[in-house]
């Protein structure tokens, strides 16, 4: 250990050990990520903590924050927040898309109350309900000149009667009078800057927050419909961020880039409370993130401009960036971290290759804070999403018919349980007088987090993931609860039955695809089955790709749904497309094994199988190459 007990040596897989030699306790992590926050301003008070862009297109004319004025801008926030009546156990949310004034915001949420982001891009309905569920009364939204349908789905929730003030966000460097807001009665509107102006930059005028007190609630998949609410204390979260923040790899002068949302862990944990530890700069990407098409043309330019030494992206980030031509110095990136769905090989492959920078995987859920496992980029393990982080434990269960678990050996294929200090308390299922009641809602066994996902772990403790013995479909790192394509379909008369699974799609990963059963006699076809799916489905990105009829769903011997079943011909569907007229290629099968699914390629003996393995390496698939028999 080095002599800051906050900063032991972490570099390598075999430091864990000599960090677990000293209690988590002896480290001396802040209290709250108020604490962070006022501990970075302190130390390096005139250091660019953030440089935010407002566009890639206009990424030459950002607007920078030091610590000390983030720092300024959260007190102003929570302060106004505070005047509006937000007390500590008062969810604010928070639905925009980042800019400069979001940032601040969101930990200006977790000092006076509780943030509660929101996915712009959920239905109006499914809004509604998470906000009855937060209990916020407070909204900050983007406004008009930022994103105007987010804007008006927030005028709509307001006139609903669902929140009593909005909080309306600007665009990074916005210039000129800002555009006059509507009155809706009873309902508290103004622009959360001007709103902000005169309240106290120097401190907090309420109570800061303990340790477990409620810091966030972050939507995640599940299986009811409307995504379920998991609760965040400021003790899990400060210490996910020190986890991460321990790497030795990276020291106070790393530059991260940010580009996800802030309604992800990931933005949040990975790119915000993270670099605060250590006082390290982050550039901000602009509102549309990664989606800004413009930010793959300047995005190697702004790597040099900025000396970006780390950054963090989902999988198909990295595989456009692979076809983008490296036109600038980019040797100040160190590597590249990539985690919310599966890294296809020929995506790592294809991207080291052509940058020289190494892809570094992790693992993670929104119900363990956001990160549980690292790759190291100088030991690099193929085909694992890296090493537990220290103090959380792994291990993998067989879950028996009864719903007891059975630990299982290191190496055996199992459902993947996460405990330890950044373990969530639970889902928010209500509010009573003391505040909002949480359940693990049977996802916690004895202090431990069922995670849904199948894997195994080696002697290192390194995971491997197998699939997933839950149903949730990952679209380019954007959580889809098969439910909610399923409730389109049921609405449909002709449809008794239907399940949805993930297709493998060598762009986003997965994609929605949906199987039904029809009602004796109905003439409705796939095709229109899909067009009424797409009108019905709450976001766009649940509508399905592709909707088939069957006779009847798979179910298990004890008649419940069997969803792997649907995977598997999925994946069979897929590949059988994907692999049409490449010579040799007999057929392509898709067998379940241990709950995961592996696609199985019959090849006669003139095959190409370089070809046919380039094809297979798009994929986060298991497949395997059988000869003709």
């Amino acid at each position: 250990m080095t002599g800051n007990p906050l900063w032991p040596e972490y570099s390598a897989p075999a430091d864990v050990a000599a960090i677990e030699a000293v209690p988590l306790a002896a480290r001396g992590l802040p209290a709250s990520t108020y604490a962070l926050v006022t501990r970075a301003a302190t130390t390096w008070p005139d250091r660019t903590a953030i440089t935010v862009l407002p566009e890639a297109a206009r990424w030459r004319e950002p607007e920078r924050r030091t610590f000390a004025e983030l720092l300024g801008d959260v007190h102003r926030y929570a302060n106004l927040l505070h005047g509006l009546g937000v007390r500590r156990r008062d969810a604010v949310a928070l639905l925009s898309p980042n800019t400069a004034e979001l940032v601040p915001t969101i930990l200006a949420a977790q000092l006076a109350g509780i943030a509660a982001p929101l996915n712009g891009g959920l239905s109006r309905r499914h809004l509604a309900e998470l906000l009855r569920r937060s209990g916020a009364r407070v909204l900050v939204t983007a406004g008009p000149e930022l994103a105007p349908a987010v804007w008006e789905t927030a005028q709509a929730l307001a006139r609903d009667g669902l929140v009593d003030a909005l909080l309306v966000l600007r665009p990074t460097g916005a210039a000129g009078p800002a555009p006059d807001l509507p009155s809706l009665p009873g309902v508290h509107v103004g622009y959360l800057g001007e709103l902000a102006a005169g309240q106290d930059s120097t401190a907090f005028l309420g109570e800061p927050p303990r340790p477990e007190d409620l810091a966030a609630f972050f939507p995640t998949g599940g299986t009811t419909g409307a995504p379920k609410l998991a609760a965040h204390t400021h003790a899990v979260e400060v210490t996910d961020a020190w986890m991460l923040g321990a790497n030795s790899l990276l020291d106070e002068h790393a530059t991260l880039f940010a580009a996800l949302p802030l309604f992800h862990v990931n933005a949040l944990v990975v790119t915000l409370l993270t670099p605060l530890f250590k006082g390290q700069p982050t550039v901000w990407a602009g509102p549309l993130g990664y989606r800004d098409v413009p930010l793959y043309g300047e995005f190697w330019k702004i790597v040099e401009h900025h000396r970006i030494a780390t950054m963090s992206a989902v999988p198909t980030v990295y595989a456009v960036l692979a076809q983008c031509p490296v036109d600038a110095d980019i040797s100040s990136l160190r590597f590249a971290m990539v985690g919310a769905a599966p890294l296809p090989a020929a995506v790592r492959e294809s991207f080291q290759s052509h940058t020289g920078v190494t892809l570094v995987e992790g693992y993670g859920l929104t119900e363990a804070t956001c990160a549980s496992a690292r790759s190291f980029p100088g030991a690099p393990r193929p085909g694992s999403v890296g090493q537990r982080l220290p103090y959380q434990r792994l291990k993998t269960v067989r879950v028996r018919e009864n719903g007891t678990w059975e630990d299982l050996p290191p190496g055996h294929t199992g459902v993947l349980a996460i405990s330890g200090p950044t373990v969530f308390p639970g889902y928010v299922t209500g509010q009573d007088e003391h505040g909002h009641v949480l359940d693990g809602l049977g996802k916690l066994v004895d202090g431990w987090l069922d995670t849904g996902d199948l894997g195994r772990i080696d002697a290192d403790g390194f995971v491997h993931l197998a699939g997933r013995a839950k149903d949730l479909i990952i679209r380019g790192g954007h959580n889809i609860d098969p439910a909610l394509v399923e409730d389109a379909l049921l609405a449909h008369p002709a449809v008794t039955a239907a399940g949805a699974v993930g297709r493998p799609d060598a762009h986003a990963g997965e994609v929605p695809v949906a199987y039904v059963t029809l009602a004796p006699g109905s003439a409705v076809t796939e095709q229109e089955l899909a067009g009424w799916a797409r009108e019905q489905a709450p976001e766009p990105a649940a509508a399905p790709k592709t909707v088939t009829v069957l006779d009847a769903l798979p179910l298990t011997d004890l008649g419940k749904p069997y969803k792997p079943a649907l995977r598997a011909d999925a994946t069979r569907r897929e590949l059988t497309e994907a692999l049409a007229g490449l010579p040799g290629v007999i057929d392509v099968g898709a067998e379940v094994e241990d709950g995961s699914v592996v696609a199985v390629v019959r090849t006669s003996g003139d095959a190409d199988e370089p070809a046919v393995k380039a094809v297979l390496g798009r994929y986060a698939i298991g497949w395997r190459l059988a000869g003709a028999s």
